[in-house]
């Protein structure tokens, strides 16, 4: 089999807006929009490669494998799936209108074969790709698709310190009753990575009113994160840089600087200065490509020599980028050893810098586990939503309904109201929100009642991220340090996609690796549309209910209290805590 065809120069893809229909019904028409939404300029990372984020996330895997798919949603009937394998069609069947249009698995490979050389082998031959999380699935939205979970993670990183600083000298929280200052105000977090996931960290930051410092090798990423004002400005002077960044924490206001660097050097060079009493560095994490080591700049290699460097040496490169994560990693270490809140943002970072030597790498916490768990319990997650008709103000209209729906959720009004300032829409505008079981369901028949009595003016994408409550095993992320040790069971994510597949979503799928990497994850996504018609509110209603629920009845099987009081209250049945 010929090798897959990455490259063909450039070619420019976007999605239609409006309400004209390509193809025969909404329900394919939304796959066919969000596909070349992914791959759109303005979000996808690399879109002549077909990569939209996360190093080598692709939307499909070849060229001609996105002209088959595009010609084929453009002609399917509404009984009609299609299934796609690692990026590419291989069949449709009539099945029925409750069926998704759409079915995908990416880079699903057999245990003992779940390497990267291996994937990278067979991905070589033109036989997979990697999909990551909701680049293979086409719902990326760009930036803002991490935002909100990442506004929210740095929320709880600012209420702990906040908490630990009226604890031990008694002073009051920032963030105390009557205050308008965010939880990390008078704070510097320093951070690696600025990409397509990475680059929600600056923004996520100042919205909580903290200073930021991150670091890039790549100094056209932190530009374009400028250019979208995730991030305020970039320096290539790393006192200057320091400088700025400082002065915002004393004045405890938002502010971010991109630093032009290699984080494995930086990261120790700031360390020294924090250990000599030059500057104190408040958080640390880190979100650069680690959970690829190709993806991953390793010292004395230059941007420009990247590339060529990792195609002409895979083993080679592989083992300097760990060398060179195990420095960033040990830096990271220290700096929790000097009193800073460090943290892993789920890439993998750790576990390479152990393959690279670092005996001490997992001394710091994972996110979820530090901070994100009870919500996972009570099935909140990510929410996001795009409107089709790629008319801005559709998206204004479902954010006052939102707003309107849960008028005493005060911290989601909050969110919101800065979204619409800071966030501009990449591609087909969107938002994201986190929603619990219950909400989601509440929210999509919402969005398929504006569409009904034309509020909006085409029909909504409704999806999520797969870090969801019940939708991924990943034992380096979110199922990391779970209650009852079931961390890599898969089993979870596989009932998810198959519950979704059962209750009404338009597209579903089963991927292998996302964020974290090869060998480490399985997860699953689901995307629905709501268009208005009968049919749809009754899909909806079922699938952000289940969807959701998955996470909440995982967590009462891992012997999570929250969880089982949630389940409780709110209905959910659980077999084993029947009586008969």
């Amino acid at each position: 089999m010929a090798p897959a065809d990455f490259t063909t120069g450039a070619r420019p893809v976007k999605a239609a807006r409006g309400t004209e229909l390509t193809a025969k019904s909404w329900q394919t028409e939304a796959p066919l929009r969000m596909l070349m939404n992914n791959l759109d300029p303005e979000v996808a990372e690399r879109p002549d490669d077909l990569v939209v984020y996360g190093g080598t996330g692709r939307a499909v895997r070849s060229w001609a494998a996105f002209d088959a798919i595009t010609r084929t949603l453009e002609t399917m009937e509404k009984d009609e799936t299609l299934l796609v394998q690692s990026g590419k069609p291989v069949g449709v069947f009539r099945t029925h209108e409750w069926a998704p249009r759409v079915l995908l698995a990416n880079s699903n490979l057999v245990g003992d074969w779940a390497t990267w050389p291996e994937f990278r082998r067979l991905e070589a031959e033109g036989l997979l790709m990697y999909g990551q999380m909701t680049a293979g699935s086409w719902i990326y939205i760009g930036t803002q698709g991490i935002l909100q979970g990442t506004y929210e993670t740095f929320a709880a990183v600012g209420r702990k310190l906040a908490d630990a600083r009226q604890a031990t000298a008694g002073r009051p929280a920032p963030a105390e009753e009557g205050s308008t200052e965010g939880p990390l105000a008078g704070t510097l977090t320093l951070t690696g990575g600025c990409g397509g996931m990475g680059g929600a960290q600056p923004l996520a930051v100042t919205l909580n009113d903290g200073a930021c410092l991150i670091v890039d090798v790549d100094e056209s990423r932190l530009r374009r994160r400028a250019g979208k004002r995730y991030l305020d400005e970039v320096e290539t002077d790393l006192d200057a840089a320091i400088a700025k960044v400082l002065k915002a924490k004393e004045e405890r206001r938002g502010w971010s600087v991109g630093y032009v660097g290699n984080a494995a050097e930086v990261f120790p060079e700031l360390l020294r200065r924090h250990q000599a009493g030059e500057l104190t560095i408040d958080v640390v994490t880190d979100q650069t490509s680690a959970h690829d080591p190709l993806s991953y700049l390793p010292e004395g290699i230059t941007v420009e020599e990247w590339h060529t460097e990792a195609e002409a040496d895979p083993e080679g490169f592989t083992k300097k980028a760990q060398a060179s994560m195990a420095r960033h990693v040990q830096a990271m270490v220290e700096f929790q050893d000097a009193g800073a809140e460090v943290f892993d943002y789920g890439n993998s970072i750790r576990d390479e810098a152990r393959k690279g030597g670092y005996t001490r790498a997992f001394e710091f916490p994972g996110f979820v586990p530090a901070y994100i768990r009870p919500l996972f319990c009570e099935g909140l997650g990510p929410f996001r939503w795009v409107a089709l008709s790629g008319d801005p103000e559709d998206i204004r209209v479902t954010d006052e309904a939102i707003k309107e729906l849960f008028p005493e959720n005060k911290h989601l009004h909050k969110w919101i109201d800065a979204a619409q300032e800071r966030v501009e829409f990449e591609g087909l505008p969107a938002r994201i929100c986190w929603l619990g079981y219950g909400e989601r369901a509440e929210a999509g028949l919402l969005f398929n009642r504006l569409v009904k009595e034309g509020k909006v003016k085409a029909p909504i994408v409704i999806g999520r991220d797969h870090l969801d409550s019940g939708s991924v095993a990943s034992p380096y992320r979110e199922t990391e340090a779970m209650a009852d040790g079931s961390d890599a069971i898969a089993d979870w994510p596989l009932l998810n996609a198959l519950l979704n597949t059962s209750s009404g979503a338009t597209w579903v799928s089963i991927h292998h690796g996302g964020g974290v990497g090869i060998g480490r994850s399985i997860h699953a996504g689901q995307v629905s549309v709501a268009d208005g018609t009968d049919l749809a509110a009754e899909k909806l209603e079922r699938l952000l209910t289940n969807d959701p629920g998955m996470g909440v009845i995982r967590h009462v099987d891992a012997g999570y209290d929250r969880a089982a009081e949630v389940a409780k209250e709110r209905g959910v049945r659980i077999p084993m805590n029947e009586s008969k």
